[in-house]
């Protein structure tokens, strides 16, 4: 990991990746359930505000192998995130395709 302030960027565009997908599904796919989408948006955001604090107050910062690991790990939770988010965006989708 090159730094905190990259995470914080990631972070953010991933998050920010999902969100748009979902607001463009509802832009053009207009028999889509709004308010299922409007979930799974209210879901990205709140994810974004955990990881993003999670970013920022790592634990045991005495320990470099401590902190490496901590921070593995809310880069696998933020992409584990955005991967669930939008599977059950995909999801909602493929109810009104049928």
């Amino acid at each position: 990991m090159a730094s905190v302030r990259d995470l914080k960027k990631d972070i953010d565009l991933i998050m920010s990746m999902a969100l748009s997908d979902c607001f463009y599904v509802m832009e053009y796919n207009s028999e889509v359930d709004e308010k299922a989408v409007y979930e799974i948006a209210g879901d990205i955001v709140k994810s974004h505000r955990e990881l993003r604090l999670r970013a920022t107050h790592p634990d045991g910062k005495d320990n470099p192998k401590l902190v490496k690991q901590y921070y593995k790990k809310v880069v696998q939770d933020m992409l584990a995130a955005a991967d669930a988010a939008l599977e059950r965006l995909s999801a909602e989708v493929k109810k009104v395709a049928k």
